[in-house]
């Protein structure tokens, strides 16, 4: 009996998954029917999680890969409640909770925004760093497990590399990867992209792996059993499972394996939507139903889970008795609180870079901040994310008492962990690389954006300064790529990602104030490789003066009464605007200086404040090592930009200066003949 109604269990998940296509007109049916096994025994067996309290934290979490089998996990859902039967006919609809690909809801326990291959399994790579982090300082009672699906498609992706090898190395025991291995993908069957041996792959890179029928539930639970009492090595199920499981044609005959069923609703595939339903056990007049005795096997399966998490929620009362300070971090953790710091205080030194300005202030978070988790792309000593590595040490396997992840050279698979750690929570996620290097990672970083989530990335290298390294890694186009996101609402509204270019050491300081505070969306900080003159103070208190980067533009320097032009810019070019001001003195020209660290938050002031820092009637010239389009929103048709419209060239970044018009001799130059035009 226990078998026939798993098999009723997963085959009413494939008729659910197969209607949700049908009557959407689009989808991946295929996928999500072989897939419909594994899922139903994790959920039912294994997957812990609390019915009436989605969030709860020591849930175990499930991370999808393939987002396109979002029917498989929006049907196993909705036999666990979490979604109703109107919710799934909707499928694919306007504000639809049942979207094409999922999207983070965490109340629905959909754990992780999925649709780009490869992300989703990498993402439960860096939950399953934070909840190691987490147990190493609160105890064994707060383990649990990641579970995470991955496909045909997903294992192919790059970044599967970069994931494969950072949780061999750290020994992830926590981890646990079912790989649907159905042999179709998209346009072709696996063999003719591919004939790699994953199994042998995945030895390589110290996981415990484990091949098995995936259809077969006897297997399936004995794979899973074995893989959560691993104790020293991530595991992976190689589960070889059958694309469109229980599909049939017209005349009956099967038609399972099929590419066609991969991305588009069976009818049109060349399958029989109703008689495929038949097949299985439905009725075709109405396959959005959930079987009586399945309803009943899953309101079984819920009342066990309940009772299971009560008794967990039992122990943590007790423990929370006799570990009040602890309880107190774990509640400051997982709620995002910030402890208190004084950035006022944070000592730095004279005319440095603004990283070396960021490295200083890692160094107090490092010591301030006990739930922060950075990490470097083999970049440390260069972006300075050092500074919190002195404070602190990295993970190794069984070790997690340190909070600094090497990741090695792998840009990618570092954006996507940073989100998983995010989405896990009760950690704050940062990492560092070249600013050149954010191409590789933006895929990740828009995921942050779409899910909201406060990922810091610390990108230093920001300008041509990089000067001799030559023009691949010297960022041009990058900040404006950025500035993009800023103009780029998220579902709730906001700006969906913060980017700051601090312009000394000051702004720097107030810029991670700023971007520990934002929790919300992601930040990005972009920070010089060369040193920097520190600006001077308007109001005699620098750091003062500096906090005023909250509002993204802010005056650095004003003149009497009312100023003949404006000059804009962030980053390093504030202060050459400085020495190129000292020569407009000598021609009695009044001038207002501004800096600029976020279009995005400017643009988000009261328009008061915008038009008393740029009014509308006065030229604006605009300064920027990148493209002019970037100081576009504060110069706007009244002004001129001096930017660089070409890859850069390698040479001695003074040179480059010269050679490039950043020089003061330019500044006044552009500045005049700007004024001419307005005045004649």
């Amino acid at each position: 009996m226990s078998e026939d109604i798993n098999k009723r269990a997963a085959d009413n998940i494939r008729i659910l998954a197969m209607a949700m296509v049908e009557k959407a007109k689009s989808g991946h049916p295929g996928g999500a029917m072989g897939g419909a096994d594994f899922i139903h025994i994790l959920f039912s067996e294994f997957l812990n999680f609390d019915p009436s309290d989605p969030e709860w934290i020591n849930r175990d979490r499930f991370f999808l890969d393939p987002g396109h089998m979002s029917p498989m996990l929006y049907a196993v859902l909705t036999l666990t409640g979490h979604f109703s039967i109107e919710d799934i006919k909707q499928f694919r609809q306007w504000e639809s909770p049942t979207p094409g690909h999922p999207e983070l809801d965490r109340k629905r326990m959909i754990e992780n925004t999925s649709g780009p291959l490869g992300q989703g399994h990498t993402i439960a790579v860096g939950a399953a760093i934070a909840e190691r982090f987490l147990t190493a300082r609160f105890g064994e009672l707060f383990s649990h497990k990641i579970f995470t699906f991955i496909s045909d498609g997903g294992i192919q992706e790059e970044i599967s590399q970069g994931a494969g090898r950072l949780a061999g190395f750290l020994g992830l025991h926590n981890l646990i990867m079912f790989y649907d291995s159905n042999g179709i993908q998209l346009s072709t069957e696996t063999s003719a992209v591919t004939n790699e041996n994953t199994a042998m792959k995945y030895r390589a890179w110290g996981w415990n792996v484990l091949e098995i029928d995936g259809n077969n539930h006897s297997q399936i639970r004995d794979a899973l059993n074995k893989a959560v009492n691993e104790k020293e090595k991530p595991t992976i199920i190689i589960g070889k499972t059958i694309m469109g499981k229980g599909l049939v044609d017209a005349e009956g005959k099967s038609f399972e394996r099929k590419t066609s069923t991969h991305g588009m609703p069976v009818s049109e595939a060349g399958g029989s939507f109703e008689k495929s339903v038949i097949n299985l056990g439905g009725d075709p007049e109405n396959p959005f139903a959930i079987f009586s005795d399945v309803q009943e096997y899953y309101k079984k399966v819920l009342d066990r889970k309940q009772k299971a998490a009560a008794e967990w929620k039992k122990r943590f009362a007790e423990w929370e008795k006799s570990n009040q300070v602890l309880w107190k971090k774990l509640h400051d953790f997982y709620s995002g609180k910030i402890p208190s710091i004084d950035f006022s205080q944070i000592k730095q030194k004279e005319g440095v870079s603004t990283r070396v300005a960021s490295s200083a202030v890692l160094e107090v978070l490092a010591e301030k901040v006990e739930n922060m988790i950075v990490a470097s792309a083999d970049l440390s000593n260069s972006d300075k994310t050092d500074g919190f590595l002195k404070k602190t040490k990295p993970f190794m396997k069984n070790d997690f008492s340190g909070s600094f992840l090497q990741m090695g050279v792998s840009e990618l698979t570092m954006a996507a962990v940073m989100n998983g750690m995010a989405l896990h929570g009760g950690v704050i996620p940062a990492c560092g690389t070249f600013l050149v290097f954010s191409d590789y990672m933006k895929p990740a970083v828009r995921l942050a954006c779409l899910m909201r989530i406060p990922v810091i990335y610390i990108w230093s290298h920001d300008a041509f300064r990089v000067g001799e390294d030559g023009p691949t890694h010297q960022p041009v186009e990058q900040e404006a790529q950025l500035r993009l996101m800023e103009h780029l609402k998220n579902h709730h509204g906001e700006n969906s990602m913060l980017v700051l270019r601090p312009a000394d050491a000051a702004e720097t300081t107030t810029a991670w104030k700023t971007a520990l505070e934002n929790r919300n969306t992601p930040t990005a900080l972009l920070l010089s490789r060369q040193n920097i003159k520190d600006l001077p103070s308007i109001s005699g208190n620098r750091y003062n003066d500096a906090l005023n980067l909250q509002k993204g533009a802010y005056i650095v320097h004003d003149c009497d009464g009312t100023p003949d032009i404006i000059l804009v810019a962030n980053g390093s070019e504030v202060s050459t605007l400085f020495e190129g001001a000292l020569l407009l003195n000598n021609d009695g020209i009044k001038y207002r200086i501004i800096s600029a660290p976020s279009e995005g938050l400017f643009r988000n002031q009261p328009e008061k404040y915008k038009k008393s820092i740029i009014p509308d009637d006065i030229p604006v010239f605009g300064l920027t090592a990148g493209l002019p389009v970037t100081l576009q929103g504060f110069v706007r048709s009244k002004g001129k930009i001096w930017g660089l419209e070409t890859f850069g060239y390698s040479a001695p970044y003074k040179v480059l200066d010269e050679k490039l018009g950043f020089t003061p001799e330019n500044v006044y130059l552009q500045v005049t003949e700007l004024l001419k035009k307005f005045r004649y």
